[in-house]
């Protein structure tokens, strides 16, 4: 038997071919030709069904409370009951607004097996923020933790649409109080909604179909508010297939010898439930195989570490700066982490030497990156094990579904794939195609046209393949900034900082950080005469945005920032001045 390992084309071939588990075929979706799972699950409730087969394994693990399949899957069913009883049909919008907590997950799956879509919103925004979202989305139920219900409870008139409240508490034994409510929206404790659960209770049948709208996960925009991206079942599926797809290719170019163990994997949730990383690529794929999802109250190395031995953890997920964190924790060689067998990441660029490194510091396991985006339901390809090793900078090789095209700047066609050969080395804007790419945005028409072509997603992201179809982020043509996994658009930090009476000019970008990836920094001209401090910048912003979205270095200019004859910031020239100062101080 030859050492060589299987080329990714031909391990594809083998795993697609007729008959397969992995075959594909082409379908029209929404008018779209279409490459997909010709075995995928039809929606989330099959998912849902297949949890239940894993009956009295952990499920749920958070700050000593567990919960197993059997327990997890009777709670979401009665919770479906009940949200039927209020009189929550297919397509109505159902918001979860709250920090990772056992309730949140058990929200998402009562309310998507009766066909409502889920609306997870980002725990760490403002009022104003919060507010925008349920009202956006048109929500009529919110499920919702203490400290969020209190952030937006007296802006409650300002959702007429809004009409149940179930609040979520971080101890269910002593919680506080809930005080006022406004008429009309009625307003009642989780557990007290959820009532008595029978021993044998199932969800409501309601006929879902495979392209029905499953989730409305918002992401910021260049320009303007958030975008409610609309995920439907046959994306959120699709990306399960995807993964499980990606590991048994791996297994099959790379088998181990202890790739029999039938201990149950068990993963550390390091990711807010909010992300589609935490949600579509963590937790629904969790769920459906019998992973154990252990979750913390806020990230903490030393101890994620005590997780990982008391728990035997076998996988741990997140942004690069979470791996980085666990490995340079000084007491990281008191712990056992032999159990460790996998180490993902995604949502940010990792530093090529962080493969190394984790492969040195856990050598039963193997590493794993990828890239995703709201807008594809997560994964779109992953590079793992002995690839990451050789090509630590790439994000890995597109799954079979998936259709990548490397277009120029130039390109006015419709049709890359007819139009364009994907030449290695050939550098462009990278666009997506394929079934776990969202249909669109929410209300959007406009940002809809701008970002989706005959069912392609202009990513905004500049990417080149090599010969063997590995993808390469080289650039961000999107005026983004990614720290720490959470993206941070520049224009929605600018148009704050422009909101300070002494500001005449500012330009926003991110320059690197060692643990974080990128952090905000901020180039600011002032009016003439006046001089103000940088931390009353940080609080002006911090009074409008969420903490993640307040700029960490600022920097005040006195002559006009640099622009194009067209009169746009030259932020790359910004960038690299930044990064030289920076590694001179």
């Amino acid at each position: 038997m030859s050492d060589t390992p299987l080329s990714i084309a031909e391990a594809n071939r083998q795993m697609t071919e007729p008959g397969q588990i992995f075959e594909t075929q082409r379908v029209m979706v929404d008018g779209i030709e279409t490459t997909v799972w010709k075995h995928a699950p039809a929606n989330l409730r099959q998912l849902f069904d297949l949890s239940l087969a894993h009956g009295e394994k952990d499920f749920i693990v958070y700050e000593g409370r567990r919960y197993t399949f059997d327990e997890h899957y009777r709670v979401a069913a009665t919770l479906a009951r009940r949200l039927v009883d209020l009189g929550v049909a297919k397509g109505d919008r159902v918001a979860i607004a709250a920090r990772n907590l056992p309730e949140w997950i058990m929200a998402f799956w009562g309310s998507v097996v009766v066909g409502a879509v889920a609306v997870p919103i980002n725990a760490w925004w403002t009022t104003d923020e919060l507010v925008y979202g349920l009202s956006d989305s048109g929500s009529s139920v919110l499920f919702v933790d203490e400290e969020r219900y209190e952030r937006i409870r007296t802006t409650l008139g300002e959702l007429p649409e809004l009409s149940t409240i179930i609040v979520m508490s971080e101890d269910r034994s002593a919680p506080a109080p809930l005080g006022d409510a406004p008429a009309g929206v009625h307003v009642e404790r989780f557990w007290d909604f959820v009532g008595d659960v029978a021993p044998d209770a199932t969800p409501p049948d309601v006929v879902i179909d495979t392209d029905d709208d499953l989730t409305m996960m918002y992401t910021s925009g260049t320009t303007g508010r958030p975008k409610g991206a609309m995920n439907t079942h046959r994306n959120s599926v699709s990306n399960f297939m995807n993964l499980a797809f990606s590991a048994q290719r791996i297994a099959l170019r790379f088998p181990a010898p202890d790739a029999t163990s039938r201990s149950q994997a068990s993963g550390l949730l390091n990711i807010p439930l909010f992300h589609t990383t935490g949600l579509h690529a963590f937790m629904v794929p969790s769920a459906a195989a019998g992973g154990k999802v252990v979750m913390m109250h806020h990230f903490d190395p030393g101890k994620a570490l005590q997780i990982i031995q008391d728990e035997q953890i076998s996988g741990i997920g997140g942004v690069p700066t979470i791996a980085m964190q666990i490995l340079d924790h000084p007491d990281f060689a008191k712990y056992d982490t032999s159990s460790v067998k996998n180490i993902s990441y995604g949502g940010a660029p990792p530093p090529p030497s962080l493969a190394q490194r984790l492969a040195t510091a856990f050598p039963q396991a193997s590493a794993s990156n990828g890239y995703g985006l709201t807008e594809t339901t997560a994964a779109v390809c992953g590079n793992s094990g002995p690839d990451y090793l050789a090509k630590p900078d790439s994000c890995g090789p597109a799954y079979p579904v998936m259709e990548i095209a490397i277009v120029p700047e130039d390109y006015e066609g419709d049709d890359p794939a007819r139009d364009l050969v994907n030449s290695p080395d050939v550098v462009g804007e990278l666009w997506i195609k394929g079934p776990n790419v969202v249909r669109g945005y929410w209300n959007k028409p406009e940002a809809n046209a701008t970002a989706f072509t005959k069912g392609w997603l202009h990513t905004g992201d500049v990417a080149r393949l090599d010969e063997e179809g590995f993808i390469y982020i080289v650039d961000r043509a999107k005026d983004m900034i990614i720290r720490g996994g959470e993206n941070v658009y520049s224009v929605i930090v600018e148009a704050a900082i422009f909101e300070h009476p002494d500001v005449i000019d500012c330009a926003v970008v991110g320059v690197p950080h060692p643990t974080l990836g990128e952090e905000v920094a901020a180039v600011i001209v002032l009016r003439t005469g006046r001089v103000i401090e940088g931390e009353e910048i940080a609080r002006h912003v911090g009074a409008r945005l969420a903490r993640f979205e307040v700029p960490t270095k600022i920097v005040f200019r006195s002559t006009p920032l640099p622009r194009n004859p067209q009169g746009k910031v030259l932020k790359r020239e910004l960038r690299t001045a930044l990064e030289e100062s920076m590694t001179t101080s």
